[in-house]
């Protein structure tokens, strides 16, 4: 696939490095020549320096013939206007654009090949705040996905001593919980990935990714883990566009408290959120965290744009009581650094926005892609059609399907029902097949499963 990317910032760049390996062809367009640069030592790309919308620095980059645009420059109106004018003049077949400002996500007319031509919008803010919440609805997860609208959920948890399955062989599950169906699709033990069997053995600081139907994921939790205490209070860090959006969509279940700097866009956040109390000061500042209970709090997360003060701030707060400190860091570098220590846990929201990107460029009927680990693995939700003889999959039961190196499947979703995968489970037409994928180089072979002959035609 010939893909141009627009803009070469974090998200730019780890898409870029993402797709190289996976024999795309990709151009990235920057106006900073040394970003270019470092990107082109390091991957396999083309690179074109120059204005993203301006119809010149499109052609050189091969617009005549490319099939998908990917504009995630850090300007919404660049991002518009590059899609417009690929549509226009080089009927480019798929646009996608990163675009920020609520003022245009609230528009949605706007983004129709009538007026601006953008097939995919991906607001950073709106995922992120997306994955925060699921973290707070899920005490003790350190990641919550969902395929096929919420009727099955991917969770990692770390397990702990104590947990009722650790130290015990994963064929246990059915004993311990002989009326929930789940599915234990991965394990990472000391950042190495371990596809599991039966005869694994659970270990006390495992990484461990489970799939089940949402009403089960609780009790799944608790035999890893113990059960942790349902989540109250919520202090917020920071009242930008990630802040005020989770505290809106959070308000009504948790007693939510925001710290801002900004007098006026405190003045702002106490007029538009009806029961988030809006306090102005830092959040590093010990003696107002101190008078503000902050050791009654469930959950801290510093959502500022500062990952300095983010960090700091988090630091404080858990050295003064906080139960869980959650951690926005825009330097992907700094992740691994801090989390699972004082910090919980590491939201970096370019890793997070990956993955939706990720959905539109994989091939085959894909309905979602999840970036996992920090992008070392992925969960994929694809979509099975055909039949015995035109799919490699559907009629087929698990057992008797080649699946490439590292690659699982953990669940069928048909119709309303949550299938766990199991030897004997057959793929049927129309199935949500989720499949976690640890080693990503395999990545084009899975979406080659889901291709349909011409037979099928």
């Amino acid at each position: 696939m010939k893909i141009i990317i627009l803009g070469a910032g974090q998200v730019g760049g780890t898409l870029a490095e993402h797709l190289a390996g996976e024999a795309n062809d990709i151009t990235i367009v920057d106006t900073d020549s040394e970003r270019l640069r470092s990107l082109g030592d390091r991957l396999d790309i083309r690179t074109v320096q120059g204005k993203a919308s301006f119809p010149a620095v499109l052609r050189q980059a091969g617009a005549d013939d490319a099939d998908m645009l990917v504009a995630v420059t850090n300007s919404d109106e660049t991002n518009m206007v590059a899609c417009q004018v690929a549509y226009t003049l080089f009927h480019t077949p798929r646009r996608i654009a990163r675009v920020r400002e609520a003022a245009y996500l609230t528009n949605t007319e706007l983004f129709a090949n009538a007026a601006i031509p953008v097939d995919v919008l991906i607001s950073p803010e709106q995922v992120v705040t997306h994955h925060i919440k699921r973290l707070i609805e899920h005490p003790g997860a350190l990641q919550v996905i969902d395929f096929a609208g919420g009727k099955a959920q991917l969770v990692a948890v770390r397990a702990y001593y104590g947990g009722p399955l650790v130290g015990q062989q994963l064929r246990q599950i059915r004993h311990h919980m002989p009326n929930v169906e789940t599915r234990v699709a991965a394990i990472f033990r000391r950042d190495r990935p371990i596809l599991p069997r039966g005869d694994t053995v659970i270990e006390a600081d495992d990484e461990v990714f489970f799939i089940a139907a949402k009403a089960d994921i609780r009790a799944v939790m608790g035999e890893l883990r113990g059960l942790d205490m349902n989540n109250k209070r919520v202090v917020i860090a920071g009242g930008g566009h990630i802040g005020e959006r989770l505290a809106d969509a959070i308000q009504g279940r948790y007693q939510v408290k925001i710290i801002e700097m900004n007098a006026a866009r405190c003045r702002y956040l106490s007029e538009n959120l009806n029961s988030t109390v809006v306090l102005q000061g830092s959040a590093s500042d010990r003696d107002l965290m101190v008078e503000e209970n902050i050791a009654d709090a469930d959950i801290f997360v510093a959502l500022t744009n500062d990952d300095e003060a983010n960090i700091m701030s988090s630091l404080l707060a858990k050295r003064l009581g906080a139960r869980k400190v959650m951690t926005l860091i825009n330097n992907a570098a700094y992740v691994d650094l801090v989390q699972g220590g004082e910090i919980d846990i590491a939201i970096n929201p370019q890793l997070a926005t990956i993955g939706s990107l990720l959905t539109y460029v994989r091939r085959g009927d894909i309905v979602s892609v999840h970036s996992l680990r920090r992008g070392a693995a992925e969960a994929i939700e694809a979509i099975a059609h055909g039949d015995a003889r035109s799919s490699k999959v559907v009629g087929r039961t698990l057992d008797t399907i080649t699946m490439p190196p590292g690659t699982s499947i953990g669940a069928i979703i048909r119709d309303q029902e949550v299938i766990i995968a199991r030897a004997n489970t057959v793929i049927e037409s129309g199935d949500h097949v989720i499949l976690f994928v640890v080693d990503k180089k395999y990545i084009r072979d899975v979406e080659k499963l889901f291709h349909v002959g011409l037979s099928f035609f």
